[in-house]
């Protein structure tokens, strides 16, 4: 039997390209690379998202920044004076979407430890990067990040579309962080969660040394509202913020203090915590259990390896982006993170442990999602994480498909929003990344990256690097 060709036909009032309704300013505009209404990229090898295999030799068609098309190239006919981008040797997977992005900054003074905020930077970088969307992972400022998420949205800001998380939901703690907001003693976190439900943000994150009365309502607030809760917990243990019903975990197993075997209830001992993941066994029950039971209780768990990389076998700033930071930055950061052996020693460990707990937890069903976290000692910045994750992913033993559905799907179905974004599919938004190379068979790929789309809009993302470099730290 002869295969039909599949006839596209397209009606269009002109063939002159037109500029998508939303309207850029002059600080946009530059970055713009492809803004044709309709197009498509041709001959390209596309990993979809959605777990299924990589198909080589595909079109894919983008019609007012909607995808319209995903298929082989054989069986389509485009019509003449169609903007088409040649994919050959090239790859095709969705837009990231990434669930514990920043846009602070950890820029120590001295041997005190400061956030500064990236108003400027991050939101360029993470889109450069291939991030069309994300979550906050908690808020120090959180009037700046609805604002930057305002102009992103008027065409004003270059950025990804975002989940803004309220402030870190925190008590007093033995941390020396000016910025990090503080409930005070007596003050209920219900009317803060109501506070800023109200003025846009849309998701909370409970910190470090919260009460389980407090985790509580917390919930009991943003559920209400129908919002989402995720945790970087300490003085509550994953099973207990699971009963509880918290949506999800933050930075995998790294922070979890349920196997402190001197662990006192509603009290944070991260030392002790940490003490007892380095002496579990990374097949021990105990693990497999917890794990089982945060499945039953469908409890998210978002992995944030960048923050955690050790140095050695591994780059000082994850995803090469030592360029964008500020020179003097970039020589405290050096200075900051020249450990001693035997702490990074340690840290490789746990680092090791943690790819393996991500690996089974999610290959028993676990909701597995990923972020980045810029923060740390300054070695984790916007956008060169977020290919760096993707990458190592990879590297670490996940197939193509299974770390692509990880970076994109599994987040929008976290934010509810996989019928919009999330994968390459007809209908949903143009959402995209374009490099150079086969990322199925070099994971390296992802660092060359030509053309990243948000609703269908083509950003140049070599020249939004171009334009950060040396000004991280700083903007």
């Amino acid at each position: 039997m002869y295969k039909l060709k599949f006839t596209f036909l397209l009606i269009l009032l002109t063939n002159v390209s037109i500029l998508l309704s939303q309207n850029f300013s002059d600080n946009v505009k530059p970055f713009i690379a492809i803004k044709e209404t309709v197009f498509a990229i041709t001959n390209v090898t596309v990993v979809d998202g959605t777990g299924g295999a990589p198909q080589n030799n595909m079109t894919v068609m983008v019609k007012n920044g909607k995808i319209s098309y995903v298929g082989p190239s054989d069986k389509i006919s485009i019509a003449k004076g169609t903007f088409t981008i040649d994919g050959a040797g090239q790859t095709l997977i969705p837009g990231f979407v990434m669930l514990h992005e920043h846009m602070f900054y950890t820029k120590p003074f001295e041997d005190e430890f400061n956030i500064v905020n990236m108003t400027n930077t991050f939101p360029r970088m993470y889109l450069a990067g291939g991030a069309t969307s994300i979550r906050t992972g908690g808020s120090v400022s959180p009037f700046t990040d609805l604002n930057i998420n305002k102009l992103i949205k008027e065409g004003k800001m270059i950025g990804p579309k975002m989940d803004v998380t309220g402030p870190f939901i925190e008590r007093e703690n033995n941390f020396s962080i000016p910025q990090l907001p503080i409930l005070p003693a007596g003050q209920a976190p219900g009317p803060m969660v109501d506070y800023w439900a109200n003025l846009g943000c849309t998701s909370f994150k409970a910190y470090m040394n919260l009460s389980r009365e407090d985790l509580k309502e917390t919930l009991e607030h943003a559920h209400a509202r129908g919002m989402k809760v995720t945790g970087h917990l300490c003085s509550i243990s994953y099973h207990e913020a699971a009963e509880l019903g918290i949506d999800d975990l933050e930075h995998g197993f790294m922070v979890c203090s349920d196997f402190n075997k001197d662990r006192t209830e509603d009290h944070c001992d991260y030392r002790k915590a940490w003490s007892g993941l380095m002496a579990l066994d990374k097949d021990a029950p105990a693990m497999d259990s917890l794990m089982k039971f945060l499945i039953k209780k469908d409890v998210a768990v978002t992995t944030t390896l960048p923050v955690f990389a050790p140095l050695k076998n591994y780059e000082l700033i994850p995803g090469g982006g030592e360029q964008a930071l500020h020179p003097d930055i970039l020589e405290e950061v050096k200075k900051y993170s020249a450990g001693d052996a035997k702490s990074d020693s340690i840290d490789n460990i746990m680092f090791t442990k943690e790819l393996y707990w991500i690996k089974k937890f999610f290959h028993l069903g676990g909701k597995l999602v990923v972020g980045t976290d810029p923060t740390g000692s300054g070695r984790t910045i916007a956008g060169y994480a977020n290919i760096w994750t993707l990458e190592t992913l990879i590297k670490s033993g996940f197939t193509t498909s299974e770390a692509v559905m990880l970076c994109s799907l599994k987040g929008a179905e976290y934010l509810r929003k996989q019928f919009d974004t999330g994968s390459i599919e007809k209908g949903k938004a143009a959402d995209l990344i374009l490099m150079d190379g086969n990322l199925t068979i070099d994971p390296g790929s992802i660092r060359h990256i030509r053309y990243v789309f948000k609703d269908g809009i083509g950003y140049d993302s070599k020249a939004i690097f171009d334009s950060v470099k040396g000004k991280v730290g700083l903007y």
